[in-house]
């Protein structure tokens, strides 16, 4: 029989990830040491008390049913979680629901919210789930720049007036995946005067809102007057409580747009297993300690890895936010070149920025997931290798 893909999966090719999985692979094959810095998930454990409670409640017999949209307890734990963080007002009954992981919701959100033709407005680079769901909503992507001398902001203004009217949605991510900005309140209000004016509605991803290591704390987007009247923002547990692997997260916002998600995931899955909502409540409501700890390993991780890599002579900022480092690529190499002489030259694995978006080349994404020596070690193996010796600094 000839069994044929659809016409969709065009849109699903091998990521670069899997390119780099299957080069480090060969490479390890050969018998060469190699640091992976290339991966987005969290190498720490859970709090105690997290795993304490995930263990108590898998032995209770009573709790492995459906639980469709959610328990109540979590919902309202959501709710009370938002007022104490970020002063916002969320009703726990109408703008909060559950998804099984935020890229869960964020692939699916654009099918609630958008028809085949209709335009999306991405950040670029950004990612990659982003595009998964204009795909999947057979919606067309416009492609927002985030450049360095704009902060790494969107220009709304370079939006073309004709695509401002075409477009129904917008995604923003800040602090951002891979590109480490953080938004202001400034701007902010620019976007809900925007989605206002045209009928934008907007979806931000606030995933690493907890993970910042300087007095200016990410601000909510639902924090801003006027921002729930056009738009939701999700979060997650997988990068803030390092519960990635249980799969749960949440959106909360416009009560229209929740609901609408709500209706579809509910011919769609049949919930998050009842355990996990319980550990995910015990996080949300002992998070201050627990989320300082991760602040000072992560912060620690970012000052050793941009110390080292500046005395190399790689000139690198270093993030206000979020769990990575996102870097200029030194003359010549493009984003891709430079990643594979140094996986051939150090055994240092990156993601090439062009992989999050055309507006990346130039640039490579360096994840904070190794503990510190092996990130002292990273700095080494580079000071030794033909790209970063004196004599042959990037040549």
């Amino acid at each position: 029989m000839n069994i044929s893909l659809s016409d969709k999966m065009n849109h699903f090719q091998t990521s670069i990830y899997n390119e780099l999985s299957n080069y480090k692979k060969q490479k390890l094959k050969e018998g060469k040491e190699i640091i992976d810095l290339s991966v987005g998930s969290p190498d720490l454990p859970p709090a105690q008390f997290v795993i304490d409670e995930m263990t108590k409640n898998v032995q209770d017999p009573g709790q492995y049913g459906y639980t469709l949209t959610g328990i109540d307890a979590l919902h309202q734990a959501i709710a009370d979680y938002y007022g104490r963080q970020y002063d916002v007002t969320v009703s726990a009954t109408s703008e909060t629901l559950m998804v099984m992981g935020s890229q869960d919701g964020l692939v699916h959100l654009p099918m609630v919210l958008t028809n085949p033709e209709d335009i999306i407005l991405l950040p670029d680079p950004g990612y990659t789930a982003y595009n998964t769901g204009v795909s999947l909503a057979g919606a067309t992507p416009y492609r927002m720049p985030l450049k360095e001398e704009n902060n790494f902001l969107p220009d709304l203004e370079a939006i073309p007036e004709e695509i401002r009217h075409k477009a129904k949605l917008m995604v923003l991510n800040f602090p951002g995946n891979p590109v480490p900005a953080l938004a202001t309140e400034e701007f902010f209000q620019q976007v809900v005067a925007f989605a206002k004016k045209y009928q934008i509605a907007v979806l931000h991803d606030f995933a690493y809102s907890e993970l910042y290591y300087e007095d200016e704390k990410p601000i909510s987007f639902l924090s801003i007057e006027g921002a729930k009247d056009v738009g939701v923002e999700f979060n997650s547990f997988s990068k803030s409580f390092n519960l990635a692997g249980c799969r749960i997260g949440y959106i909360v916002g416009n009560t229209t747009i929740v609901n609408g998600l709500s209706r579809l995931k509910s011919n769609l899955d049949y919930g998050v297993f009842h355990p996990i909502q319980k550990t995910a409540i015990r996080a949300l409501e002992n998070s201050v300690d627990f989320s300082e700890m991760l602040r000072t390993v992560y912060k620690k991780r970012r000052d050793i890895l941009v110390a080292g890599l500046n005395d190399l002579g790689w000139k690198v900022e270093a993030p206000k936010a979020s769990m990575f480092i996102w870097a200029k690529v030194p003359e010549p190499f493009t984003s891709t070149q430079f990643t594979y002489r140094l996986i051939d030259e150090a055994g240092i694995v990156v993601v090439p920025g062009n992989a999050f978006g055309e507006a990346g080349e130039g640039y490579v994404r360096t994840g904070l997931v190794q503990p510190d020596e092996v990130l002292k070690k990273v700095v080494e193996k580079l000071a030794t290798s033909d790209l970063f010796s004196p004599t042959k600094l990037y040549k």
